[in-house]
């Protein structure tokens, strides 16, 4: 299964980096009007964001649109111990940026601000495949699935909702999946709005 995931991540890095810059202005503004006006977003106050790299889909004109309706957002940031970790940090309206390992930036680490991941009413994730069963294939570092992984030991449902945002490119028809896996509770493309059940989102 790991040699069909790899092969899978690379032919769908290449399909969402092949995209030009038009179509990935265009994506933006679509995946603006998805959102903007469905209730799950409208009545979510603590929403959890990223920056779009790799030729992902960019929730940026999203969250200038949270910032503007007065939504808190917040953005991962990269554990500095143990390395494989990350949290999601308030964005300030003066922010102050670094460049993590990878080259992505965030904000400057506070302690202050950042939050524990089931206090937040929405995480919109960036992914690289998915399924329209809610299977989400990431980059391969686990970042979100260990951040997340209280979702497994729970018994009853609680938040926060979990958004997969995506070209409607990265689409297959089923993903191998992983027993670490955290699945979705909906994703949102340029094209369509996927929600998994009326009981998740």
């Amino acid at each position: 299964m790991k040699g069909q995931r790899t092969e899978l991540r690379r032919q769908l890095r290449q399909a969402r980096r092949a995209l030009t810059p038009l179509q990935q202005r265009k994506a933006s503004q679509q995946l603006l009007r998805q959102l903007v006006q469905h209730p799950l977003y409208r009545r979510s106050k603590h929403i959890a964001f990223y920056l779009a790299n790799d030729g992902e889909i960019d929730p940026t004109l999203l969250l200038r649109h949270a910032q503007r309706m007065g939504k808190h957002c917040y953005l991962p940031v990269l554990s500095r111990w143990p390395a494989n970790r990350m949290h999601f940090q308030r964005l300030l309206p003066n922010q102050r940026w670094v460049s993590n390992r990878f080259g992505i930036a965030e904000p400057v680490h506070d302690q202050r601000l950042q939050v524990r991941p089931w206090r937040l009413d929405l995480i919109l994730l960036p992914l690289v495949g998915f399924d329209r069963q809610g299977n989400r294939l990431g980059m391969g570092g686990g970042f979100y699935d260990r951040l997340l992984a209280f979702r497994q030991r729970r018994q009853h449902w609680q938040g926060p909702r979990l958004l997969g945002l995506a070209h409607d490119c990265q689409q297959v028809d089923q993903l191998p999946i992983a027993p670490w896996d955290i699945p979705l509770d909906g994703i949102v493309s340029d094209q369509q709005v996927i929600l998994l059940s009326a009981g998740r989102c």
